[in-house]
C-alpha cells in the first residue's frame, strides 16, 4: 500500500511539472486574430486582445483600417510617446489611418473583440450616385454612421415586422449582424454586391447590422 501511494504521489507530481513546463513554453498571446474575409478590396478579422497584456506593433500597419468593435471596453494606445485612452461600446466605429509603431493595451477586464477591416487600395472615386440612395429614401431605417474618402458605414435599424423602402445599393459593403435575425447569428460577417431591393423585418425582434460600403 505505501509502494502505490509513493508511486502515485511522484506520477501526480510529475503531471504538474509538466503543466507548468507547457505553460512556460507556451504563454497567453496578448492578440489572437481569426481571419474572416479576403477580397479584393479589403481584408476582414477579428482580433481578440486579452486584458493587461500590452501588444507591440513594431511595424505599425501599411493600410487604412476601419474597426468596429464587438464589446463593451477601455484600451490605451502608445504611439510615439503620446498615451491616448479609448473608451466604447459595442457596434462603435473608428476610423484608423495608415500608421507607424505603437503599442496597444486593453485594460479592461476581460478580453474585447474588434472586428478590422484593412482596406488593400485607394478609393476609386467619389461615391457614385443613386437616386435610390438607401440614406435618402429610407432615412428610419439607415443612418450614415462614418464617412471619408475610402468607405461610407451604415447603421442600419429596422424595428419587429417593419419593412422598409426600395433601395439600391452600388458598391461593395462589409456587412457585420449585430444580433440574432434570419439565418445570420449575431457577430457574422459577409460580403454584399451591388443590388436593387426591399428589406423586410419578418421576427418578433429588432435587426440590427453595419455596413461597410467600399467606395
Amino acid at each position: 500500500m505505501n509502494g502505490f501511494v509513493r508511486i502515485a504521489g511522484f506520477v501526480v507530481l510529475v503531471g504538474l511539472l509538466s503543466t507548468s513546463s507547457l505553460k512556460a513554453q507556451n504563454p497567453p498571446t496578448a492578440v489572437a486574430v481569426a481571419p474572416k474575409l479576403d477580397t479584393p478590396q479589403a481584408r476582414v478579422s477579428v482580433a481578440t486582445l486579452q486584458p493587461r497584456m500590452p501588444s507591440v506593433s513594431k511595424e505599425g500597419h501599411a493600410t487604412n483600417r476601419l474597426l468596429i468593435y464587438l464589446d463593451d471596453g477601455v484600451m490605451t494606445r502608445n504611439e510615439g510617446g503620446q498615451l491616448t485612452r479609448v473608451e466604447f461600446h459595442r457596434g462603435d466605429v473608428r476610423w484608423r489611418p495608415a500608421g507607424g509603431p505603437y503599442t496597444a493595451e486593453n485594460i479592461s477586464d476581460r478580453p474585447i473583440r474588434i472586428l478590422e477591416i484593412d482596406l488593400k487600395g485607394a478609393s476609386s472615386g467619389p461615391l457614385p450616385i443613386t437616386t435610390l440612395d438607401p440614406v435618402k429614401v429610407d432615412d428610419s431605417h439607415y443612418k450614415v454612421a462614418f464617412e471619408n474618402e475610402h468607405v461610407r458605414v451604415l447603421r442600419i435599424h429596422y424595428g419587429p415586422h417593419e419593412r422598409g423602402e426600395r433601395h439600391q445599393h452600388i458598391l461593395n459593403r462589409v456587412v457585420l449582424y449585430l444580433n440574432d435575425q434570419g439565418a445570420a447569428k449575431a457577430d457574422d460577417v459577409h460580403m454584399s454586391g451591388a443590388g436593387t431591393h426591399t428589406e423586410e423585418n419578418a421576427s418578433d425582434h429588432p435587426a440590427d447590422r453595419i455596413a461597410v460600403e467600399l467606395k
